[in-house]
Order: structure tokens, then sequence, then C-alpha cells
């Protein structure tokens, strides 16, 4: 895979942009998060600390580093994977007789691409190339489909006419037979099907890379359960082509660093170490039971239950749910829903699990996403699944907090953060290149708006500087770019910003997370100028998205009365928000400083602005209740207040 990738970066016909050269400085400044067996919250790293084990570690410790990290028990490691393949003569053998069948399927396929560009015909091809480079790696087993399905998300590595051919591969994937599957979940049961399930259907439901699922029915409940089988002998496999890739990979380190500003062996490890975690569906047993507890008690999200009893490594059985194509509206409307309503559920379903709980589903296409005729959004298959640190999280807010500030330079530097960068890399030649993806993508207002046009730009800048965009990121812009896709196939004119915004203005006025608040002193002040008007508008936007999330807003008529007169009206809760604000004003001399110059701008007293807020706010909060809890928390903000001035005051002495 990475012989096709990196070498023939030298031909004008190749899958890899031309990058001008930029020698990175190695280094990576990060926080490690701890978690006994997950990824948890973060604790600083000294600077010269992270130097030195960035210096001395592995492809796969940097990653870990560079992602702000830290995993104690993982599946995947180099030296697993090899202990794994060399474990005997025979599987030895094995790898010598898999590694020429690569070698020569690639190697031919590679003097296609030779012999295109030599006789002139390189672009013309294209399309004929792109659809056997597919077919190819279907014929070259499970490890290689799912290669091309990750390469069909990754614009840093490989072309957009070869990406949008190996798309089809996330949906078209041939299965394997019945009696095969059939044989594994008796195998993992230790008892015959008939004993468990009364009905089985016999064709598959689905089939994906690493396994196919079915329907059937438990012969002690009744209840409709999927039954997710993984093909048979694949874990062998799998091993054996991470040790090709990873033993290729090593020769390949110079191109990859001069073309991405990391090494090949980095790019292995991240696909190695996602593969792995997919294979295990133990593991994805453990992402479902982790998004119910994220989901739970939310009216207008449905996450399959899993039965652990009657599931293993090699067989996952869950829930059946019962829903709606999402790309299907005229169903949608049939079933009595509310097509606009649906949308905002969706937009800020997966703004949650991306800001908010940092777990979030990596592959949302048609066929893992429904809608359910009591208007929740369902979610199924949850192998793929990734999983954003605290650090990362908050990057990515301040990269939104960047851009509506307008400071391309600092979102430059967010890139960098975010590891699309080598650490050091001179960002200056960027800047200019994102103002003006930015600007001519938004400069029209939300209406004109969609992040495949932004993502089509973002990837020309991606050729042409050495950025590599990280495994997680790769499904966090393919998980929107999908959800965006279902949107406009429900509503054609559909803005995903007019949704996705009242979210997070809501989120930026209300997460009591000293970092937001942070963020939010930064979108209310620019060039040192406080933004009435900013303020006007996201409590405008934080209110709309309350009203709408109060009761389910997918539902209409009666189910709508219903479920309103069921759910508790709520309000735009500032309370926390006003102490803070309050808090500040009295401890912080630079804050107080601007607040009361944004009072007194232009030499005049903004009361106008504040009656105008005010009368925001007068109908969603209980000003004396808030009063009250100013009051409550004054002779602690006081204190504080008195000590800040005492320390100042003897610091100054």
């Amino acid at each position: 895979m990475e012989l096709i990738v990196s070498t023939h970066s030298v031909y004008r016909s190749s899958f890899l942009g031309h990058r001008p050269e930029i020698r990175p400085v190695n280094k990576s400044p990060a926080r490690r998060n701890l978690k006994t067996a997950r990824i948890s919250n973060a604790s600083t790293v000294n600077e010269g600390q992270l130097l030195n084990l960035k210096l001395n570690s592995s492809a796969l410790e940097q990653l870990d580093i560079e992602r702000g990290v830290c995993i104690p028990f993982r599946k995947y490691s180099p030296q697993t994977v090899r202990n794994k393949v060399l474990e005997s003569q025979g599987a030895i053998l094995s790898l010598i007789g898999r590694g020429v069948e690569i070698v020569w399927s690639l190697g031919f396929y590679y003097s296609t691409l030779v012999y295109d560009f030599l006789v002139g015909r390189d672009e013309e091809v294209v399309p004929f190339r792109a659809r056997q480079l597919r077919n190819l790696l279907c014929d070259l087993g499970p490890s290689f489909i799912k290669a091309g399905q990750v390469l069909a998300n990754r614009p840093d590595i490989i072309r957009e006419d070869y990406m949008n051919e190996l798309c089809i591969l996330q949906d078209d994937v041939p299965s394997f037979p019945n009696k095969v599957a059939f044989n594994i979940i008796e195998e993992e049961l230790g008892q015959p099907l008939e004993t468990v399930f009364s009905k089985i259907s016999s064709t598959t439901i689905a089939a994906a890379s690493l396994g196919q699922v079915y329907r059937a029915t438990l012969r002690a409940t009744g209840e409709e359960v999927a039954i997710k089988v993984q093909r048979p002998e694949i874990e062998p496999i799998i091993y054996r082509d991470l040790f090709l890739f990873r033993t290729l990979a090593s020769f390949l380190n110079g191109i990859s660093i001069e073309k991405l500003g990391c090494n090949a062996e980095l790019i292995v490890d991240e696909f190695g170490e996602k593969l792995l975690e997919e294979l295990d569906y133990t593991l994805e047993a453990r992402n479902i039971e982790d998004f119910l507890e994220n989901f739970k008690g939310d009216p207008t999200v449905k996450i399959p239950r899993v039965y652990k009893q009657l599931s293993g490594s090699r067989v996952l059985v869950m829930e059946w749910i019962d829903g709606i194509r999402c790309t299907n509206p005229q169903a949608i409307k049939d079933a009595g829903l509310d097509i606009d309503g649906f949308l905002t559920i969706g937009v800020s379903a997966a703004l949650r699990q991306l800001l908010e709980f940092g777990l979030f589903h990596g592959d949302p296409h048609p066929g893992n996403i429904f809608a359910m005729r009591d208007g929740r959004i369902a979610y199924v298959d949850f192998g793929n699944v990734a999983q954003l640190s605290q650090q990362n999280k908050q990057i990515l807010i301040d990269a939104v907090v960047h851009a509506v500030n307008e400071d391309y330079g600092e979102m430059a530097n967010d890139f960098t953060r975010l590891g699309f960068l080598a650490s050091g890399t001179d960002v200056t030649p960027i800047v200019p290149a994102l103002e003006s993806i930015w600007q001519n993508s938004s400069g029209k207002g939300l209406s004109d708006f969609n992040f495949r046009s932004v993502t089509g730009k973002f990837n020309q800048l991606v050729y042409q500087y050495p950025i590599r965009i990280p495994e997680r990121f790769s499904l966090v812009i393919r998980s929107l770019l999908t959800q965006e896709g279902i949107c406009f196939t429900l509503k054609p004119e559909f803005k995903f910003l007019e949704v996705a915004y009242p979210y997070v203005a809501k989120r930026l006025l209300t997460d009591p997370n000293p970092a937001l608040r942070e963020r939010l002193i930064q979108v209310l002040f620019k060039d040192g100028l406080f933004q009435w008007k900013r303020l006007e508008n996201l409590i405008v936007l934080a209110k709309e998205n309350v009203a709408k999330m109060s009761s389910n807003p997918a539902l209409q008529g009666k189910q709508m009365e219903l479920a309103k007169e069921m759910q508790i009206q709520k309000k735009l809760d500032l309370t926390d928000t006003i102490k803070d604000g309050a808090r500040l004003f009295l401890v912080d001399g630079g804050i107080r400083r601007q607040l009361l110059l944004a009072l007194t701008e232009d030499s005049k007293l903004h009361i106008d602005e504040l009656v105008d807020v005010y009368k925001l706010l007068e109908d969603q909060i209980d000003i004396p209740s808030v009063a009250v809890e100013v009051a409550r928390g004054f002779p602690s903000v006081a204190r504080e207040a008195i000590l800040s001035w005492s320390a100042s005051v003897l610091s100054d002495r």
C-alpha cells in the first residue's frame, strides 16, 4: 500500500501532490491523558521531558505524544505484531509467500502507472486505473480493503479521483458463505444456533471488510437482534499484512518525511492501531456501552443495547434497530416526522459526540444511521469509533473561535497543535491560504457555506504543504462530510451551520469548563473592543437551541403536543456564567479594565446595549435567583479579590 502511495510521487500522474520541501523541527508540545484502559483528562508534561521523549521514541510513541494521550494497555504495537507473525517456521514461510504475492501484484500495477506516464496518457486513463486499484485491493483481501477505505478519506496521501473510486469499498464488499458464518457463531456461543435463536436470516443484511451482519430472533424472549460475525481466519492475515506494511514503511521514511512531514511507520501505526481495535468485537461492545452512557436520558438519540452474554471477540449480538433509512425523505415524512427537526437532532448529536464527549462515531454512512418512528436518531455499527483527548477538543474549539475572530495566524498554529503539521514548521505561507479558504467559503454568509466546498479547498492546500491528516481527524472530516451529505439528501437547501451555530453558542455561554469560559471571553473581545452585537447574537442562537431541544423537534402534531406536556420547558440557564463573570470582574484586573472600557467606549455609557442584553434574558432566567446565587458566592469572590490585591501590593514592594 505505502509503495503505491509514496514512490509514485515522482510522476505527474501520481497519487501524491508535489509539496515544497520544508524541514520541520522534531519536537511536539503536548499533554498526556491518563486512564486505566482508555483516554482521560490531561495533565501537563514538562516541555523538556516531552522533547526528550519525542527525540528518543518510536513512531508509535510519537503518535501518543502528538495526540496528548497515554494508553497503558493497547492491542497494537510493532513488537506484538512481529511476535505474532514470526512465532513459527510455518508462519515465516506464509509471510514470505504473502510478501511475494503483494510485491508482484502491486509491482505490476505500479509498472502500468509508469507506462502510462511514459507514453503521456497518465491523466486520460485515471478513471480506469482507479477502478483497477479498487479491484486489486479487493483481490488482496481484508487488510487491503480496509486500507482502501482509509485511503478514501486521506487527501494528504492520495489524489481526489482515486479517493472517489475507493469510497465504493465502504459499501460494496463481497460476503462470505452463511455456513462458515453460522459455524463461527456456534463456536462463540458454545451451543447450536437453534438453541439460542428461533429464526435467523438466510442472507446477510450487510457485509463489510472485517465481517457481516444477520438478523435473528432470540428464542428465550422473542426479541429481534442483529448478529455481527467476523470473517473466518482473519486475525493472522491482518497481523501478517501489518508486519509487511510496516517493514516496507521503514524503507520509505525519508520520502514520507519530505512529503508529509512524518515518517511512513507512523502512518502504518495509526492504521494498525485502529484496525486491531476494530477486529476485537469486545471493544466494540464497550464502545456501545460508552455511547449508551453518554446519551443516557437524551430523548432524541437511540443507541442499541448489546447482549454481552451472547457476544465474544468474533461475534457481537445487538438489539435490532427497526428504523427508516435516513436517506429516504418520503418515508420519514410518511412516518409523521418533521425533516428539519430530524436534521437538527442529527447535527446536535454529532456535535455533542465531537465537542462534548470526545467519543464519536467514525463511520456514519447511510447504512449506519436511521430515523426512528418516535423521532429519535439511531446509530449502529460502533467498530469504527475514535476518541479525542480533552486537549484536542479544546484546540478544536480554539480553531472555531479563531475562525470567528478571523485570526488566521492562530488558526494555522491550531493545525500544528492538532498534529496536521510537524511542530516547528513555519506556518507563515499557510496563513494566506487559510484566510482565502475561510473567507471564500463563509463570505457570502451561512446560506452558501458547506463542509464539502471547504474540504475540497483544504485538500488543495494539503497538496501544496507537508500536511498530514492524523487518522482520528480523517475520521472527523469523513464523519462531518458524510452527515452533511445525508442532510443534503433529506433537504437539498439544508444549511449545516445554521443548525450548528446555536449549539456552539449555547455551549460557549453555559458550559462550566474554565477553558470554555476563556474561549467565550476571546469571542466577546476583538482588538480590545467588546463585541456587544456578538453577545446578543450568541444569546439569540443559544435560546433558539434550548427552545428546539426542549422536546424532540422531529415530532409533529399530537406527538409534539404530548411531548411538550410531558417535558418541562427548559430555559437558558446562565447562573454559573454570570457568577463566573462576577468573579472574574472582581479578581482579574485585566478583565475588569476591559469590561469598564466596554461600558464607556467612544466616551459614552453603553446603557442601551446592556438593556438590550437584559431584554433578551429576562424571560429565560430567574433574576432574583441569580442575584441570590451571586450574593452567596460573593464572600468567596471577595476573599479571592482581596488575596489577589494583597499579592499584587506585596509584589510591587
